[in-house]
């Protein structure tokens, strides 16, 4: 049996090529290639060239190759389907769309350079095509993880995966598996056989959920056993799907992009429950489930934070001024500011709920905290926000309040409240800090 050397199993057997920046739209109908360009230009940031006949695909071709190629099978000047004979001569990732398929027309599109294919009459064909695309000509394509003692069985897979353009890692134990999911957070899917040598795949599953919940890891178990009750112990044990050997490569392919795309659906949602809808800071529910843990470290390892709110001075009137458009353009600026803040790290931060904000610093220095507060302070009083007419010009006070983990949470952030009263009671637009540096 070949092993791979130690910096084989870490690294990515293949990764995706650096696309070219075109994508070959080749669609006579105006109505469907307006409708894909527009989408296509919106999702990715390859640049999209419409071609509508068979010699202008001919002569583009001639010049450049592109990443990839979206096409109809028959074209004004070329109606028998020879566009995709082109395409395979110029050995272009092709995708097709199809009014109608028989086995026929299926057998043709077995050429290696077709990556999928879809119908011209389904109502989702767009937003199809588009993540397709957007997968195959994305830097960080998704990334899966193969596990197999039989090197045979990660080939074929491999083959697979790497035609869909996925990143592939390799593993031929149970063992390995899980090193390589601990080195690398990037693996969105892992597929194991049953049948190894030193844990089988139930076990490799059960192992892997213990450590990785379902919306952050998928699996899909795979087998040639003939037990048919060996896939309801794999999704008992965890995993999200199962497919028997010998499989047919179409479902399978599906099977993987059904799972990556169930992922991605979570990772949204969860965006979406965790944001604040005008900001994209953090909101207030998301920011206390993360602070609590933060906080629970820095009592368990005698560290050192500090927690900090910010309010925007007169905010009121701004509102009532300007009206509230206004307000919520000041408000996003705000939070760019903060933004920009904790990108340096040791930092999060959130919308608390109107003009108020939160930040909590972990493992600073006081005269670090209180500089990065008088910064934030100092950014805000100089930003100048045009609205309609008029330049806005605002100002914020910040209470800060060195953390004392044994009091929780609450009790942290009221002293921290008690420190912006007291920047606000002294006039605003000034930062007020309980720490005895200061």
């Amino acid at each position: 049996m070949t092993r791979f050397r130690e910096q084989d199993r870490k690294a990515p057997i293949h990764a995706a090529k650096a696309p070219s920046r075109d994508v070959f739209l080749i669609e006579d109908s105006v109505a469907l290639g307006m409708l894909l360009q527009s989408k296509l230009r919106a999702s990715i940031s390859a640049n999209v060239v419409w071609l509508k006949t068979y010699a202008e695909a001919a002569r583009a071709l001639s010049e450049q190759a592109p990443a990839l190629a979206i096409t109809g099978i028959n074209l004004p000047d070329a109606p028998d389907g020879e566009i995709i004979d082109l395409l395979a001569q110029h050995d272009v990732p092709t995708i097709l769309f199809t009014a109608t398929l028989d086995r026929k027309a299926r057998e043709r599109f077995t050429s290696p350079n077709i990556i999928d294919y879809f119908f011209k009459n389904a109502n989702d064909i767009v937003d199809h095509v588009v993540r397709t695309v957007a997968r195959f000509t994305d830097k960080l394509a998704p990334s899966v993880l193969i596990v197999d003692d039989m090197e045979s069985g990660r080939s074929v897979l491999a083959q697979l995966l790497r035609h869909q353009h996925y990143r592939i890692f390799q593993a031929a134990s149970g063992a390995e598996a899980l090193r390589i999911l601990a080195d690398d957070d990037a693996i969105q899917l892992v597929i194991t056989d049953h049948h190894m040598a030193d844990m089988d795949g139930h076990e490799l599953t059960r192992r892997i959920r213990a450590r990785y919940a379902a919306d952050r890891i998928r699996i899909i178990g795979i087998s040639a056993s003939s037990d048919p009750f060996l896939s309801a112990q794999f999704l008992k044990a965890g995993a999200s799907d199962f497919i028997y050997r010998p499989f047919i490569t179409e479902e399978v392919r599906y099977r993987i992009e059904s799972n990556i795309d169930t992922l991605g659906q979570i990772k949204h949602l969860r965006f979406l429950a965790d944001r604040d809808p005008l900001t994209s800071l953090y909101n207030r529910r998301a920011f206390f489930e993360r602070a609590h843990p933060m906080v629970d470290d820095l009592r368990a390892n005698d560290g050192q934070g500090s927690i900090a709110i910010l309010d925007i001075d007169h905010f009121k009137k701004v509102n009532d001024r300007y009206g509230h458009d206004a307000g919520d353009k000041v408000i996003k600026q705000v939070a760019r500011v903060l933004e920009d803040c904790c990108a340096r790290g040791n930092a999060i931060t959130a919308r608390f709920g109107g003009e108020e904000f939160i930040i909590l610093f972990t493992d600073l220095p006081q005269h670090e905290v209180h500089a990065r507060c008088d910064a934030i302070r100092t950014t805000i009083e100089n930003i100048g926000i045009p609205y309609n007419d008029a330049v806005l010009r605002i100002t914020a006070s910040i209470g800060a309040a060195l953390i004392q983990p044994a009091e929780g949470l609450d009790n942290n952030l009221n002293a921290a409240d008690q420190m912006l009263y007291m920047a606000k009671n002294g006039g605003r637009n000034r930062v007020v800090y309980d720490a005895v540096y200061c």
